[in-house]
């Protein structure tokens, strides 16, 4: 069967019509493309704007093609890694300054190839129009556990980068971060940056987390928090005095707190509320919505959970049902729920009624948010008329 067997990077004797891939992503940047798919039987696909969109290419007929094309990007390390395991991630920075998290992965015996963008510029606030609380939270956080939660794609790995060079760019501190692979990458500006890449410069995050406060952090960067030791590692870092911030997949504050306690075991589910009620700073989590404007394509819709003392009470006491009353009610103090924050774009006009609505996690309330809003809105333009 075709692409079973050795792999392109172990037969260079054999070699077939090549597959563009220097071109390809370079086309990335040109048309704005946030991924680039490589999965043989099909034509290239870029993902525009959160939507698939093919590429005008013959389709790819054989695994050889796609490991002939990705082969000189793997690290020579790493090699042997797909081979044992069937999928690989790592970073490699194209000809134009932009970088790229490559995984290339076996499906149904071929060899496959997932490519995400990564801008050469690192991402400001601004530019990602990310809430002013978010700029708030890093600069009045020295200490303890902050988390960014999304779904795939909701630009989680953007946001901790600008948050990272928030902190690089005001404060005198040391960086550590723990990637898989790394992607954006910090020059020292009022910070020591040090950034490891698991597999080239440790194997994995159980090691780098075993030292990593013998290495005098101040704040600790983790890419992801897939498991119960990553997280407990992450815990007992934010317990001693450091700034640890990583990323987690989960669609809203409420689930994020679910998912941490799935890496445990029910028993040691008390220990992991307490830990977390202590050392808890936010999490923010996010996702994208296509924008009005073409020439912004995306932007975040987002929800904000702080830690005080009424959220580290119910942390405690597993009464996470009751964290969505306490972000609603709290906005002067610089929470925010979704719902809050697509009537915010719906009000700037930057995406329209019909997407809030599609993407609202209840539609009826963000119907009365809207009206409540339109209503004041009148009242304020009779007063003045009057």
């Amino acid at each position: 069967m075709p692409g079973t067997g050795p792999h392109a990077w172990n037969r260079p004797e054999k070699r077939m019509e090549g597959l563009a891939l220097d071109q390809l992503l370079l086309s990335m940047s040109k048309f704005d493309a946030s991924d680039l798919h490589l999965k043989v039987g099909y034509s290239p696909y870029f993902r525009v704007a959160g939507i698939l969109r093919k590429v005008e290419a013959p389709p790819i007929t054989d695994s050889l093609q796609v490991e002939q094309a990705i082969a000189p990007m793997i690290p020579e390390k790493r090699r042997g890694d797909f081979e044992t395991k069937g999928d690989l991630d790592f970073s490699y920075q194209g000809s134009n300054g932009d970088r790229f998290r490559i995984n290339v992965f076996r499906s149904g015996g071929q060899t496959h190839a997932a490519i995400r963008r990564v801008r050469s510029v690192i991402p400001t606030f601004k530019a990602l129009r990310l809430p002013p609380i978010y700029e708030q939270l890093v600069e009045r956080t020295n200490e303890g556990l902050l988390l960014i939660s999304g779904v795939t794609g909701s630009g989680k790995s953007s946001t901790l980068a600008a948050m990272l060079d928030h902190i690089n760019t005001t404060r005198n501190e040391h960086i550590i971060t723990i990637e898989d692979p790394v992607e954006f990458v910090f020059e020292p500006k009022k910070s020591v940056i040090s950034q490891r890449e698991i597999g080239t410069d440790v194997p994995n995050y159980d090691e780098a987390l075993k030292y990593v406060v013998r290495q005098d952090p101040d704040v600790i960067f983790i890419g992801e928090m897939r498991d119960g030791p990553t997280m407990l590692a992450s815990l007992q870092a934010a317990e001693t005095g450091h700034l640890v911030m990583g990323s987690l997949h989960c669609a809203d504050a409420g689930s994020t707190f679910a998912r941490i306690l799935e890496y445990f075991s029910q028993d040691q589910h008390e220990f992991i509320r307490s830990s977390l009620a202590n050392s808890l700073a936010g999490i923010c989590c996010q996702r994208l919505l296509p924008a009005i404007d073409e020439a912004i394509s995306r932007v975040p819709a987002t929800e904000v959970l702080l830690n005080n003392s009424t959220v580290r009470d119910k942390i405690r006491r597993a009464e996470d049902e009751d964290l969505p009353a306490i972000i609603a009610s709290s906005r002067e103090d610089g929470m925010r729920n979704f719902t809050q924050s697509l009537c915010e774009l719906v009000e700037k006009e930057l995406v329209y009624y019909d997407t809030a609505m599609k993407y609202a996690p209840n539609r009826e309330a963000l119907q009365s948010e809207i009206k409540g809003i339109s209503t004041a809105s009148q009242g304020l333009v009779g007063r003045a008329r009057r």
